[in-house]
């Protein structure tokens, strides 16, 4: 039975590298992880340590990728999401040209006993509330698996539409992985 606990959302602290690679392994043994991450559980685990501190350290204050993770009464991790800032005219993760400046979604996942809660939700508001304040992000995207019903739900839910571009699955050219984007709210300004 899920319950809906106090969760408070926050970046990651650089010294915080084993929980991030315990909730990461986690993840990649979620029954869902063939078609929400590109990474396999055998790659991860294989990483050297160094490889989980850097990655740590990195997402904990960087202005190019920050880690949120959602803490639990406990002090548990209920789930975690990452955003990536893409320049234009750069390549992205999948190789494509970046067409402008804009943050991009990745690694979503909530343990299964906090899903419905309202931790994915608090996760969002965290990772796009801290895309939007990075100057001039135009846009957030993300890629969903066309058989990732559940969290193409919560995407379109939370506001994400289809942006019609796909790209082939990584290990499965006949799936396609498909860009959902929101962009950023118009500010109304004060008319007097």
């Amino acid at each position: 039975m899920n319950q809906v606990l106090r969760n408070v959302v926050r970046p990651i602290r650089p010294t915080e590298w084993r929980e991030a690679k315990e909730l990461r392994l986690l993840a990649l043994k979620d029954p869902a992880a063939p078609i929400a991450f590109l990474q396999t559980y055998e790659q991860a685990v294989a990483e050297p340590d160094s490889f989980w501190q850097e990655r740590a350290e990195g997402a904990a204050s960087g202005t190019r990728v920050r880690q949120f993770v959602a803490e639990d009464r406990d002090g548990g991790w209920s789930g975690t999401v990452t955003v990536l800032i893409e320049e234009g005219g750069c390549a992205d993760v999948f190789g494509g040209a970046v067409q402008q400046r804009q943050a991009h979604i990745v690694a979503v996942f909530v343990r299964p006993e906090y899903r419905g809660s309202g931790v994915i939700d608090a996760l969002f508001e965290a990772a796009v509330g801290w895309a939007w304040s990075v100057t001039e992000v135009a846009r957030v995207r993300l890629y969903v698996h066309e058989d990732n019903v559940r969290a193409e739900s919560f995407y379109r839910r939370y506001g994400f539409v289809p942006s019609g571009e796909t790209i082939p699955m990584k290990g499965d050219p006949s799936k396609a992985e498909r860009e959902m984007v929101l962009d950023r709210p118009e500010v109304l300004s004060d008319i007097s």
